[in-house]
């Protein structure tokens, strides 16, 4: 599916995250912004006018269905992301999913499957991912150097008051797990290296029904274990701490940073307090480029430029997010099916 040029993506909603995203590739060598369709035609028409884009669409099958759109960014509320996904992608368009990309795995399984009956790419966008110190903490716990992780915890909290904002609305699958916990699984599940076998939720409820903090603990085949902690009624905090065998990662996972500071790893190595310490200054900048950038190498040059979410971490983080939001509301473990 090799083009040339720039890939020309298509914005599927003119929503707040949708605007971050086209400024931030403002002057992108990468990818065009070709167009945008909204639900409202004026508020499409508002959006492109503020933010230079040529071309309004009338509706979101009609973007579809213009030959001149090659790629589709899917920046729709949670519940929407599985219908308009496969629509996309049986319209030929390569998709860039907001995360989570699914509400549970099956729905994961099927915009996959639909991805691959058309031979597109789809892929979750996490733009923390794309970042070079998140891609030096993989690495790290790639390398093995430390051992096995034994303990992870994952914990993103934001401030987030007014009760009208969709992400507390439970009909589009709101809640704090699946926004910031979101985040909190994922990366929890790709330095983990592995799918948890069960999950035990503690959560907060806000008065819309859905959550405003989620604690999960994750149990893990190898005797891993794992806690997330997602919230939005803390001050803004977003940290991973891996404890291994031989040593420890703790990293912020930010999507943009700098924020207080140039982006860092630390890493202990060894076993005992006194054990030497390092901390790795990484490179910072606007996660949503660096995600359209890796996006764009994929479909241009091939698979292996991915560096985000793979299926089977896709695959795992919808799992585990469907299984904690059981656990929160049945109050008991739940299993997850390998």
């Amino acid at each position: 599916m090799a083009g040339h040029g720039k890939v020309r993506i298509g914005i599927l909603g003119a929503a707040r995250i949708a605007r971050q995203f086209v400024e931030a590739n403002a002057g992108s060598t990468a990818i065009e912004i070709a167009g945008v369709a909204a639900r409202d035609v004026a508020r499409a028409e508002a959006f492109a006018s503020d933010l230079g884009i040529a071309r309004v669409y009338e509706s979101y099958e009609a973007l579809l269905a213009a030959p001149e759109v090659e790629a589709i960014y899917l920046p729709l509320p949670n519940s929407l992301h599985a219908e308009w996904a496969i629509k996309a992608t049986a319209a030929g368009k390569h998709v860039l999913s907001e995360k989570p990309l699914a509400a549970n795995e099956a729905e994961a399984k099927a915009m996959f499957a639909a991805a691959r009956a058309a031979g597109v790419h789809l892929v979750e966008a996490y733009p923390y991912l794309a970042q070079p110190q998140t891609l030096k903490a993989r690495e790290i716990m790639r390398a093995g150097t430390l051992g096995r992780p034994r303990l992870i915890r994952t914990s993103f909290g934001v401030q987030i008051a007014d009760l009208s904002d969709i992400r507390y609305d439970p009909k589009l699958a709101g809640g704090a797990l699946m926004d910031a916990g979101s985040y909190a699984v994922s990366m929890l599940r790709v330095m983990a290296g592995e799918r948890p076998t069960r999950v035990t939720a503690t959560p907060a409820w806000a008065q819309t029904g859905v959550d405003h903090t989620m604690l999960a603990s994750l149990e893990f085949a190898s005797g891993l274990v794992g806690q997330i902690a997602a919230s939005f009624v803390t001050a803004y905090h977003r940290h991973a701490h891996i404890a291994c065998e031989e040593g420890i990662v703790e990293t912020t996972y930010l999507n943009h940073p700098p924020i207080g500071g140039p982006p860092t790893v630390h890493v202990r190595r060894g076993r005992t307090a006194t054990a030497e310490a390092e901390t790795i200054t990484c490179a910072g900048g606007n996660g949503f480029r660096y995600e359209a950038d890796a996006f764009a190498a994929m479909l241009r040059e091939g698979a292996g430029h991915w560096n985000g979410a793979s299926e089977q971490e896709s695959l795992d983080i919808a799992a585990t997010l469907a299984a904690i939001l059981e656990s929160a509301r049945a109050g008991k473990p739940v299993d997850i099916a390998a």
